[in-house]
Order: structure tokens, then sequence, then C-alpha cells
């Protein structure tokens, strides 16, 4: 590991644990008898705003962005979230949020979560996840993505599944040899501003040299908030070890999801195969590098929660999708997917259980404190000042 890499993930680990060991966050953010402590790193607001309330969540990042679905060359879509769309969608989540000040807290830093933890709310901080929301052509004062801060946008994903001006995707192929786009001129320069402003950088859906170049470029720590080891599952959308190495190494969090094809290559997914997967980050990247993601509603899957979990029958809405990869030779989309979810998990009460699996795996107790929420709040707090 370079000299300089090392002493930046001791000092950002640092100052995460002496912030972990402080009398005000023991007092003030860790669970209770009558609240535990747990942040979700990707979910969405939902249409029942009871769903909050009964995910006993202390915090989640929620995508608020809207998309426009463009035709590839390729006979493939992508869906771009456009800065029309999104101006239109992030405004609509803030008056949902005003709108519920009982459930509600608009994440803005770090003190947001002890708010909401002290008041039993639950901290919501924005993201949209592409960076195709900022259009401006030039990026002299980026007043688009200064407008989007305005509106609460507190974390930014660079890219969706492929590339754009910015950055390279998790999905980009040439249909032979494939490719691993790097990080672009400008995506350099968005990476400086987003640095600038205070906002929280998501390499989730990057190519895996972008998301490198991405942990190189920037001077705060970076997240996944939502994605898999390939070490595992050997698929472009899940990410080698250097990546989660390297976003670890600037003393950031690599979140595993629960898409069940990226979690595991057997027919049957359990709530095991979850727990491999954080276990295998926490070995090569320390236990402070892994978090709980979601990329579902609060609720579940909810295709597979009208069929009552069958992945038999569920797996099939995605199979179009898939073909149209395998196609492009796209790495992973050859293997044929079995299922979509963890039926054990995909419910409203996947944090408590995860939490179970956990101590059943013996991780000790202040170890799945930092995995169940937190490494989330340690990052939020240094980089939403």
């Amino acid at each position: 590991m370079p000299h300089d890499m090392l002493t930046r993930r001791k000092l950002l680990k640092g100052l995460g644990a002496a912030a972990l060991c402080s009398p005000f966050f023991a007092q003030h953010t860790w669970a209770s008898a009558n609240r535990p402590f747990y942040i979700d790193g990707l979910s969405f607001l939902p249409e029942d705003i009871n769903d909050v309330k009964a995910s006993k969540l202390t915090s989640f990042i929620a995508d608020i962005s809207d998309i426009e679905a463009i035709k590839q060359a390729d006979g493939t879509t992508n869906y771009k979230r456009s800065y029309n769309a999104c101006i239109k969608s992030i405004k609509a989540a803030k008056q949902i949020v005003e709108a519920n000040p009982d459930v509600y807290i608009q994440g803005q830093t770090g003190l947001d979560i002890v708010k909401a933890q002290e008041s039993g709310r639950t901290a919501v901080f924005f993201q949209i996840q592409g960076a195709d929301c900022v259009e401006e052509d030039s990026a002299e004062h980026w007043q688009q993505l200064q407008e989007f801060k305005q509106h609460g946008l507190r974390v930014l994903q660079l890219t969706h599944h492929y590339g754009n001006r910015f950055a390279g995707g998790a999905l980009d192929n040439d249909g032979v040899t494939g490719l691993n786009k790097p990080l672009t001129q400008a995506g350099h320069e968005l990476i400086a501003a987003m640095n600038q402003h205070h906002m929280l950088i998501d390499v989730s859906h990057s190519s895996a040299q972008t998301a490198l170049d991405t942990a190189k470029a920037s001077n705060s720590p970076i997240v996944q908030t939502h994605g898999a080891a390939r070490s595992i599952v050997n698929h472009a959308r899940c990410s080698p070890d250097e990546v989660i190495r390297a976003i670890a190494d600037t003393g950031g969090v690599f979140g595993i999801f629960m898409m069940s094809f990226w979690l595991t290559n057997n027919p049957t997914p359990t709530i095991s195969d979850y727990i491999k997967q954080i276990d295998h980050v926490v070995r090569i990247a320390g236990v402070d590098s892994v978090a709980i993601a979601n990329d579902f509603p609060l609720m579940g899957q909810k295709e597979l929660i009208k069929l009552n979990n069958n992945n038999e029958q569920g797996v099939k809405q995605y199979l179009d999708w898939w073909h149209s990869l395998r196609d492009k030779n796209v790495l992973g989309f050859d293997v044929e997917p079995k299922h979509v979810v963890i039926p054990e998990l995909n419910n409203i009460d996947r944090m408590s259980l995860i939490d179970d699996a956990l101590k059943k795996a013996r991780f000790k107790s202040s170890d799945r404190d930092r995995i169940m929420g937190g490494n989330w709040q340690r990052v939020i707090n240094q980089v939403l000042i």
C-alpha cells in the first residue's frame, strides 16, 4: 500500500475511532433499550409513511432521483437521471419530508442522525444515482450542483451502470474485450467540487478503474452505498477486492445490498450468504469498512412480496435485461440468475434479522454496532459538515 494512502487511512480511521469512543457518541447514538441504532445505505421514500417507523431505522440514504429511459445504440436501455427530472424529484422529496416532521428529519450533517436517535425520528439523506443530473456545459461555478445541494442533496453517485462524461460504468462493454473506463477530466473536476461542497461521493455502479481513480482523487472519504464482492460472485456489477480496499483506504464505507443474484451463486440464497459478504469485506478491508444497504424499498422488493418471495417466478422479470447484457459479453451475465432476493430479508424487519445473524456468527457487539450503523455515521460525520 502506498505510504500516503496508508497515512490517510490511519488518520481517518483514528478520527472515526475517536468519535466512536467519545462519551457524546456513546451516550447519544448507540442502541438503547428502547430503540436500536440502524442506518441503511440505500432505499427510497416509501409511499406509506408507517413503513419508516416499522423499519426501525435511525437514518437512511434515500435515492430521490427520477429518470429518463434512453435507448442505447446497441439496443439496451440506460436510465438517465437528467437535470429536469431530478430537480423536480428532489423538490417533491423535500416536500414529503417537510410534511412529516414527526417522522422525518432531512439529513444535512451528522448531527441530524443524533437528533433523530434522540427524538425517535428518522434522518433521511438525499441521494441521486447518477451525475448525469449535472448537465451544465461550464463547470466553473457548478451552479446545478449547488442548486441540488440547496434542496438537500448530500450524496451523489457518479454514474448508473453505463458511463457518462464524468465516469466509466460497471456495465460498459465494447462487445468483445470489455472496457474499464477511467474517471474523466470532467470527473476529476466534479470530485474536487464535491469535496469543496462537502458532499458524499458514491462509486456504486462505476467501473473498477473509475472507483480506483476516485479514491485517489478525493480528499474526503468515498463510499459505495450498495454493492457486493466480486471474489464471491464474478460479475461486472460486483466490486474487485482492490476497489473495496481503495474505498476503505479513504476512510470510506462499502454497503452490502440485498440483490441476491449478486450476493451468491448458490441456487437458494439464505441470510448466511449475506453474512459471508460482510465477512469477506471485513477480512480484506477491516470492520470499519463495511455496512448495510438495501437497494429495494423499505418493505422489500414489491413484486417478490406479491409472489410470497417465490424467486423462481420473480427472477423472470429480470431475464430480458439480463440476456441483453449477456449478448454484449458483459462479465457475469453468461450465468443465468436463479433468484432476486433472500426471502428471510425481503421484509421490513431485515435490519433486526441481520443484527441477530451477525451475533450468531460471533461478531462481537462493538463490531455489530459499526456494521449496523456506526460506520455510516462516522463517514457522514466526516464529510457532511
